[in-house]
């Protein structure tokens, strides 16, 4: 299984060069990002290439948090300035050598919520593909971003199915989707390869999750998915210790194949 330090929690004491580095260095097989926007993407692209390590995604604008939008994809109104993020979204993940953008679709109960973020996806669909990125979109849990738009598997799909592009997949978050729905192996099956990504954290805390014997890549092995897994946590000790201590949990028949994610993957 190959993990990915997402750089949003861990190694968030150094400069994003220096954590690149530092992620390379404790074993971790990739890197991905929130918003890394106030770094210059060449320098992302540099950092990538001097640490031997790939870059997988990156976030949208999270839009005017203190109006808390949380994202701006599905935001009746604000089309414009969705496109926007996305087109920067997009510039600098190309730019930095990356094969991912999270749309954050934002906080909204509006009725027209759901046409306007599939409109939004399907330009931006177009976009990526010239561009050759993926498009990602990801279920949040209500606890930690009440109001959020997407929250549900079912919805997700049923927007990937209106877009219709295959250049949009799901970001399927075992801590999101343990608080809203559990049943992980049976609702990752059935997304099969309409899931682009996959992170992981411990429910209910997002702290270490637990590896090994029926745990999380324990699901996600008989998930079927085969893809690179984010490690998206909140760190309570040196990540490369978890990473070590998660390496010595695996055994060659918990193995996955190599999936599509982004370069390298």
């Amino acid at each position: 299984m190959r993990i990915s330090a997402n750089l949003g929690f861990l190694y968030t004491d150094l400069p994003l060069p220096g954590a690149i580095a530092a992620a390379a260095r404790d074993g971790f097989d990739a890197v991905e990002f929130h918003w890394p926007y106030d770094v210059p993407a060449a320098e992302i692209a540099a950092a990538l290439a001097a640490a031997g390590i790939p870059g997988l995604s990156l976030n949208t604008s999270r839009g005017d948090l203190g109006a808390g939008e949380f994202g701006l994809g599905a935001l009746p109104g604000r089309e414009d300035d969705a496109d926007r993020a996305l087109d920067a979204a997009l510039a600098h993940a190309a730019k930095a050598g990356l094969g991912a953008v999270h749309v954050m679709a934002g906080r909204t109960d509006a009725s027209a919520a759901e046409a306007v973020f599939v409109d939004h996806l399907r330009r931006g669909a177009v976009r990526a593909e010239a561009q050759g990125l993926m498009l990602l979109i990801e279920p949040l849990n209500l606890r930690d971003v009440p109001g959020y738009f997407l929250t549900g598997t079912d919805h997700a799909r049923r927007i990937v199915e209106a877009v219709n592009h295959p250049a949009l997949r799901i970001m399927y978050d075992l801590y999101h989707m343990q608080i809203m729905q559990g049943d992980h192996v049976a609702r990752m099956r059935a997304l099969g390869p309409l899931i682009g990504h996959v992170q992981v954290a411990g429910a209910p805390d997002r702290t270490e999750p637990e590896f090994g014997e029926l745990a999380v890549d324990r699901v996600i092995a008989a998930s079927g998915y085969c893809g690179a897994v984010g490690a998206e946590f909140r760190p309570t000790m040196p990540p490369g210790d978890w990473l070590a201590a998660f390496r010595r949990t695996q055994r060659p028949d918990g193995d996955v194949i190599p999936g599509a994610l982004g370069p390298g993957s």
